[in-house]
């Protein structure tokens, strides 16, 4: 009974070590994951996103080739309150609004014992044009904060398919989120890649980049105009890299 009883406790004290050993292998070498859940260990160590961190070294024209090609999602309408009502709140206290125009403008300036931004300067994206950013009714819409991938454009291309919480996530995550030129976003509304473009050729390849990454990180498909419009930006960045997914 004793020896059978240091047994035991010898083989739990072997696979605790074990699952330690796999654990810290995760935090070195994101493969790691995949071979231990091979082992069987994987519920037992820390969640890991192993597809994401391989995803997030790649090449942007090489993860592109990764998603899944199939034409728009019709089944079912798209709304936006499938996604969102309002912006959610960050760590912070602030709305994500807020954290986007933070993290966005230079030269921020705060409304007083608030985290609301009261100005800044955006050095747009989209256009390439400087624009000077002020609170106010009649001024505030000059920068509006942008779904890279459109919520509509990710309805139709999978997002339709997934939970209510993965869709508010998508609508809230900061790798999807821009602050740029009012005009240029209300220019673009929900089209994708193959219809719109920003004028400033020279963000063109960060964009479609950023998309792919946003896409590849919801396991969200691309159409196939949609996929050969972002191949051709891409043929002029071939070093373009995904960003964001870690």
């Amino acid at each position: 009974m004793a020896r059978r009883l240091r047994y035991q406790v010898r083989r739990i004290g072997a696979v605790f070590v074990l699952a330690l050993v796999f654990g810290v292998l995760i935090l070195l070498n994101p493969k790691a994951y995949e071979f231990a859940s091979q082992l069987g260990f994987g519920d037992k160590l820390p969640a890991y996103k192993a597809e994401q961190s391989e995803a997030d070294s790649l090449l942007a024209k090489d993860v592109l080739e990764n998603l899944a090609v199939k034409d728009k999602y019709t089944e079912q309408k798209y709304y936006r309150k499938a996604f969102y009502d309002n912006w959610g709140q960050t760590a912070s206290g602030c709305n994500t609004r807020e954290a986007i125009l933070a993290r966005d403008l230079k030269d921020v300036v705060y409304k007083t014992n608030s985290c609301k931004v009261q100005s800044g300067i955006l050095n747009d994206p989209y256009t390439g044009n400087k624009i000077e950013f002020v609170r106010g009714e009649d001024t505030s819409s000059a920068v509006q904060i942008d779904h890279v991938v459109a919520l509509s454009n990710a309805w139709a291309s999978g997002a339709a398919l997934l939970t209510k919480e993965q869709r508010y996530e998508i609508s809230q995550d900061p790798l999807n989120l821009l602050a740029v030129d009012g005009p240029a976003n209300q220019e673009k509304s929900d089209q994708a890649a193959d219809t719109w473009l920003p004028s400033n050729e020279a963000f063109r390849c960060q964009y479609v980049a950023r998309q792919i990454s946003v896409k590849y990180k919801y396991h969200l498909w691309v159409t196939p105009a949609e996929k050969l419009a972002m191949q051709k930006v891409l043929a002029n960045c071939p070093d373009e890299r995904t960003r964001g997914l870690e």
